[in-house]
């Protein structure tokens, strides 16, 4: 990822899945013999039935249901990808939030909510100030705008207003010999000693700056004013003006406040964002800056969608690459990333149908969830049908491998879709609340789709299974030596009473001395067993 999020997330799941398998090596076999007559004390009897009319379902409906599978993913590709993603948690909804969150969202039902953006100008200009205000305030997606030349002092004059001497001293009633010196000594500090050669009964300073210099110099204990009984509070006035430069104006920059009647995130907001950067660029090329929470959001979604497309290519990539050595079949690892792959994609569908904002970082770390995790159900299945198959027909092969692989994954799915879930119903973090439902709900769709459309896919693509089969040279086993009755499937390649070298499918009866692919099963057949003949 572009943001250093994306980092600090895989570190965390890398380190707990490094420490997961840790375990699982190292502890738990462990545990299993430490524990084994307590666990041989409590075995009871099976309570998951056989779901064989499941797989002869699977097996009838071959040509229907990977049909309507793609034809379910058309549209899942298309509603998923105008989901509507939120940059910011602030309008997020829960199923259980907090005293705060109710009160935000009942404020905003009644009196709705104001979205401000600041800007951030090189400081001293309040010509060009009052200018960007004014022509931002025409437009009517503004609300208002807030800004030191839009202040006004008193008694009609604005606070970045140039005034004389003579003119301040009538405003705040003040003898004139003291604001003429206070206004030399303003000179004098700024190094404009041309306005005390040339008179300084024509200097304008602005009010702003006049009274914040007047604050420091009573600061310093430099001026003393002492207004009788009745006058203004200028001590007051001037601590008033003190908080405004801090919070509108440094050495560097002034701060203006746009208050606009559009939404934090919305293609409006963002096309109206680009309106306001090209007015201040007329007054400030290159120098200027945009801030706020739609500002934001914009970021995010210009780097989210760049983000996303490249972890989504680069998740199917690997996960394809790690399928391919464990099965060596470049149509099962596809078929099988095609399923996975197919339940995000309408996972991520339901928002779009509700029209609820998914929080684009929890559709990050559920997409790459989702896929690492839930891909292990595809291969459970995967791997007991492929087994099945060297013993039998791949229709009553995906039969024997559901019966064996359901109580896994029913068991892995439940877990997993019941914590998702109870974290969304439960968590008052809407960040927290929105990925658990994913989770969950992304796990029960992967464990329907592995249950009732993989086992049809695996069959009426069993011939391209086969055909884009492959072995790795490099991977050879030792050298394995058998007499008698041998049943031999795979790849082989060496002697039996005579040499060979391809792919065979059934039982020899003599010696044996081969060197066998990795996978390849060899093993010796009792007098009693009987010879089965290879299934077309």
């Amino acid at each position: 990822m572009k943001f250093g999020v994306g980092k600090d997330m895989a570190f965390v799941l890398m380190k707990a899945i490094v420490f997961s398998l840790m375990s699982v090596f190292t502890l738990m076999p462990g545990l299993l013999v430490l524990f084994c007559p307590a666990l041989d004390k409590t075995r009871h009897k099976k309570l998951l039935p056989d779901i064989s009319a499941l797989g002869r379902f699977a097996v009838k409906m071959r040509h229907i249901i990977p049909l309507l599978f793609v034809v379910t993913l058309f549209f899942a590709i298309r509603l998923s990808s105008n989901c509507p993603y939120a940059y910011s948690f602030t309008d997020l909804e829960t199923a259980k939030m907090t005293e705060q969150q109710q009160a935000y969202f009942k404020i905003k039902e009644v009196f709705g909510t104001s979205n401000m953006v600041a800007l951030l100008v090189p400081s001293g200009d309040y010509e060009a100030e009052r200018a960007i205000l004014e022509e931002l305030e025409s437009y009517p997606e503004v609300k208002g705008t807030m800004g030191l030349s839009t202040i006004e002092a008193m008694d009609g004059h604005m606070l970045t207003e140039a005034m004389g001497p003579r003119a301040l001293s009538e405003l705040m009633g003040l003898d004139y010999e003291i604001v003429e010196a206070l206004y030399s000594l303003y000179a004098m500090e700024n190094s404009q000693y041309g306005q005390l050669i040339g008179g300084i009964e024509e200097y304008k300073v602005p009010l702003f700056d006049m009274f914040i210099f007047l604050k420091d110099m009573m600061d310093k204990g430099n001026i003393s004013l002492d207004t009788g009984e009745g006058d203004m509070d200028i001590g007051s006035m001037l601590s008033q003006l003190d908080t405004a430069r801090q919070q509108m104006k440094n050495d560097n920059y002034s701060r203006m406040v746009v208050y606009l009647n559009l939404p934090e995130e919305s293609m409006d907001t963002y096309k109206f964002l680009m309106e306001i950067r090209r007015i201040c660029g007329q007054y400030y090329p290159g120098d200027y800056y945009v801030v706020g929470n739609s500002t934001s959001s914009r970021d995010l979604a210009a780097a989210f969608s760049r983000d996303n497309m490249i972890i989504s290519t680069l998740s199917i990539v690997f996960v394809v690459i790690v399928l391919l050595f464990t099965f060596r079949s470049v149509g099962l690892s596809i078929l099988l990333v095609l399923v996975i792959q197919g339940s995000i994609w309408i996972n991520f569908s339901y928002p779009t149908l509700i029209n609820q904002p998914l929080y684009f970082l929890g559709y990050l770390i559920v997409q790459a969830l989702q896929m690492g995790a839930n891909i292990d159900y595809a291969i459970v299945i995967s791997s007991h049908y492929q087994e099945n198959k060297r013993s039998m027909h791949h229709k009553e092969a995906i039969v024997h491998a559901l019966n064996s692989a359901f109580p896994t994954v029913l068991t892995s799915g439940i877990m997993m879709s019941s914590a998702g879930m109870l974290i969304g119903n439960m968590s008052a973090q809407p960040v927290v609340a929105i990925m658990g439902m994913c989770i969950g709900r992304g796990t029960m769709v992967s464990v329907l789709l592995v249950l009732f459309v993989l086992p049809s896919i695996l069959v009426l693509g069993d011939s391209i299974i086969e055909r884009t089969h492959f072995h790795i040279p490099f991977l050879i086993s030792p050298v394995s030596r058998k007499t008698g009755n041998v049943r031999i499937q795979g790849h082989v390649r060496g002697e039996m009473s005579g040499w060979v070298d391809g792919w065979f499918d059934g039982t020899v009866n003599g010696d044996v001395n081969l060197s066998l692919s990795t996978g390849v099963e060899l093993y010796e057949l009792s007098p009693g067993d009987k010879i089965q003949e290879a299934q077309p």
